[in-house]
């Protein structure tokens, strides 16, 4: 469990960095952005390696409906990871939508997964969303994009779909068939 926290903790802090720190992390220029992809690249690694290696303790049971929620969620959730960058139809109506995203996947993940290394990484994630949200709305007043169009939607949408796929094969490598609840 200590990899597992040490991956979130390296994590949220890369990505609290310019949010507590503004001037510091601007100073840095693009060695910040270098230091903080480098960073979260070991954050990932170490989440992995931490949650694989944690020993199972289970917290809560969890509805088999809840797997059939947490596929449809995560098709949610990848779409509002890509709906920033692709300027469909959102990204004039909603400020973050890449965080929303996380926070949707961290709850999906939760919805079946009731282990105490899965309420520490998805929990502790979806947390940090949360807080990622509060200062960056604390920092300055929302700038609205200009509208989006449906062909921006559409892009997302195959992407969407694609990743899910991708994911969905990253799961079934792993050892785990997102697709049937494990009783």
């Amino acid at each position: 469990m200590a990899v597992l926290l040490l991956g979130l903790l390296l994590w949220v802090g890369a990505h609290l960095f310019k949010r507590l720190a503004p001037k510091a992390r601007a100073s840095m220029g693009d060695r910040g952005k270098a230091m903080v992809a480098g960073l979260s690249i070991m954050a990932i690694v170490l989440m992995v390696l931490g949650f694989r290696s944690a020993e199972v303790a289970q917290l809560y049971h969890t509805p088999a409906w809840a797997l059939h929620a947490n596929n449809a969620l995560m098709l949610v959730a990848i779409f509002l990871l890509g709906a920033g960058s692709t300027k469909g139809l959102l990204v004039d109506k909603m400020r973050h939508p890449m965080l929303t995203g996380v926070l949707v996947w961290a709850l999906a993940h939760l919805m079946v997964n009731g282990d105490q290394a899965s309420v520490v990484l998805f929990g502790g994630l979806g947390l940090w969303a949360v807080a990622e949200m509060v200062l960056i709305n604390r920092a300055a007043a929302w700038k609205r994009p200009a509208k989006g169009s449906i062909s921006g939607d559409a892009k997302n949408l195959a992407a969407t779909v694609l990743l899910y796929a991708v994911i969905s094969g990253i799961h079934y490598w792993l050892g785990h068939n997102p697709f049937v609840a494990v009783l």
